[in-house]
């Protein structure tokens, strides 16, 4: 729950956060770290995700704005997809007994998700998507699929810019590429200007687009 608290932070405990998640376990550790903090914003939900929109849905009145999911669609004014992934950016691993079935399972299950934040996103909002995995398929790969299977999203530049340009190896244009950001463990790969700080870092991806009009 470290993104979530955090976020609900940033917002200074104002609106509303809805925090979804498969497992209960992790659930409840929102839950308490929302409590531990004084965060009375948060919403944490044991649900899937893949489940979140529906067009029957319908947002309740009383005095918890937005309920359980699933949610309508245009609910939301952002969107953040901390999506399962491989996971192989994190440290310190001396080995992985990952399976290449395994490693090649991800994006499927990547793309089930997306659909969904698509959906609850209201039109001018802002879609996150982020990985703590180093592989094409899960981060370049999965924004150029959102940009040719949602022609409403736009990817759009991120600031603060700290980290680095994605790889090549997809449809992504050199512009495109600028406006993602690839953080690498090894803490290489990165903005010039980065303060060494910063630099001491998992294996992360970034990538922010905005919903268009249709």
């Amino acid at each position: 729950g470290g993104k979530t608290t955090h976020l609900a932070t940033l917002m200074r405990n104002q609106g509303t956060i809805a925090a979804l998640d498969k497992s209960q376990g992790r659930v409840d550790k929102v839950i308490a770290n929302a409590k531990r903090h004084g965060l009375t914003c948060i919403q944490a939900y044991a649900f899937d995700g893949r489940k979140a929109a529906s067009e029957a849905a319908v947002c309740s009145k009383d005095e918890t704005p937005l309920g359980a999911p699933p949610y309508p669609t245009d609910t939301f004014h952002r969107v953040l997809v901390d999506a399962p992934c491989s996971g192989l950016g994190q440290r310190p691993a001396l080995g992985n007994k990952m399976t290449l079935k395994a490693l090649k399972a991800y994006p499927s299950y990547q793309r089930k998700l997306l659909p969904a934040a698509v959906q609850v996103l209201r039109t001018g909002g802002t879609l996150v998507y982020s990985t703590c995995t180093l592989t094409l398929a899960e981060n370049e790969g999965q924004v150029e699929w959102l940009l040719n299977t949602f022609p409403c999203l736009e990817l759009v530049p991120q600031t603060p810019y700290l980290g680095g340009p994605g790889l090549p190896g997809t449809s992504l244009t050199q512009a495109q590429l600028q406006m993602v950001q690839r953080f690498e463990p090894w803490g290489g790969h990165m903005a010039g200007d980065t303060h060494p700080a910063d630099r001491d870092t998992i294996g992360f991806f970034i990538a922010k687009f905005v919903k268009k009009a249709r």
